[in-house]
């Protein structure tokens, strides 16, 4: 049983985008920080145990992913390519600063916008 407010084409778009938009922030918002301290995020990845120009290299596709992903999965006529990019910048993210030692909010915060960004990727956009 399909909703009848949901039946509106334009609603529907509308809903569509704020969504996208609305997930995408969390991502959006990390952009500026890390770019601005740059050097302050390559320590904080060096003290899980990554070697320092590994760090350098990693933080600088975790910016590309971030900037890319998000244009992508708002503004792509292919949101799909914006959720890979996304992904490759969550997943890493969320094993490497947040499993050990074990940030419970910050892994279940981080498993809903996987869920959220596979389901967005598997979807069919119409």
């Amino acid at each position: 049983m399909e909703i009848s407010f949901f039946k509106n084409k334009g609603i529907k778009s509308f809903l569509d985008f704020f969504s996208r938009v609305a997930i995408s922030a969390i991502f959006i918002s990390a952009i500026p920080r890390k770019i601005i301290g740059f050097e302050r995020t390559v320590d904080y990845i060096t003290s899980k145990g990554i070697p320092d120009p590994i760090a350098s290299v990693l933080l600088i596709g975790a910016i590309i992913c971030l900037i890319l992903g998000s244009g992508f999965f708002i503004f792509g006529e292919n949101q799909k390519i914006g959720s890979i990019f996304l992904l490759l910048f969550l997943i890493p993210t969320t094993i490497i600063f947040h499993v050990y030692p074990f940030h419970q909010r910050a892994v279940f915060m981080n498993l809903g916008l996987i869920g959220g960004l596979v389901i967005a990727g598997l979807r069919d956009p119409k």
